[in-house]
């Protein structure tokens, strides 16, 4: 990686979410098949440009959207897009709102979370499993879950939280561990659970998610990332790589 006194070279990963995998964005395009020592990623890596910017589009749940949040391999997506010298990522996703004003296709820039997780593997270092497994009586399970989802959707309404979405963690940990800039454009699909009287997002809308909301999202990357592209980042970059050294995760890069 480059010094902060030395033009740094740019390329911008691009990890796809609901209905922004869409490889036609990119000019000149090219297929990779890699594998990490997470294995492989979940599809192809497509290679390309956005107006001369180098890119890297991943599907992050496949190209035919398989694969649940739960089951990503954010450890390998990640590290495939370090190994392939991305200097930024960019994550796309579907989120409810929580707040009455933001609105079902509305774009939101998230710029803080509130980590619910529990079971996802957090660091490219350490691959110890080290969480206790919960036991759940299976004629319950469906109340329970229900029960805890509507539950956490109120606390976080009351947290003042403003979206919520289920693929930001961990993947903005693990790019910060990796001494990658990241940042996440989020798809509002709709008023989550807090809001009763909403008619819930359907199944097969959310995986398609509406051609108007991917359209507008669509046009914030092919407008931004040759803004991105434009600017030093030398500095920023190596700040980022001291702070990536200073972790157990060194050497890599």
């Amino acid at each position: 990686m480059a010094s902060s006194t030395t033009t740094t070279a740019m390329k911008i990963g691009v990890i796809g979410g609901t209905g922004l995998d869409d490889p036609e964005i990119l000019e000149g395009r090219t297929e990779k098949y890699v594998d990490t020592p997470f294995s492989k990623p979940f599809d192809a890596l497509i290679l390309g440009k956005i107006k001369s910017v180098d890119c890297i589009l991943l599907a992050r749940h496949g190209r035919q959207h398989t694969i649940l949040p739960s089951k990503v391999n954010y450890q390998a997506t990640i590290w495939a897009l370090k190994e392939e010298g991305c200097t930024h990522v960019i994550g796309t996703t579907a989120c409810g709102s929580l707040r009455e004003e933001i609105q079902p296709g509305d774009i939101v820039i998230i710029d803080q979370f509130i980590d619910g997780t529990t079971m996802r593997p957090q660091s490219l270092y350490d691959g110890s499993h080290c969480c206790a497994r919960g036991v759940c009586h299976i004629p319950m399970g469906v109340l329970i879950e229900n029960a805890k989802k509507l539950g956490l959707c109120f606390m976080f309404c009351t947290w003042g939280v403003d979206v919520i979405n289920m693929t930001t963690v961990p993947e903005v940990v693990l790019t910060k561990e990796a001494g990658i800039c990241y940042a996440s454009i989020a798809m509002v699909t709709d008023y989550d659970c807090w809001k009763e009287h909403e008619e819930a997002v359907l199944v097969d809308w959310d995986l398609k998610t509406p051609k108007e909301n991917a359209s507008k999202a669509k046009r914030l990357l092919l407008t931004t990332i040759p803004q991105i592209g434009s600017m030093e980042w030398s500095k920023t970059l190596h700040g980022l790589k001291n702070i990536a050294h200073s972790c157990p995760f060194q050497g890599h890069g």
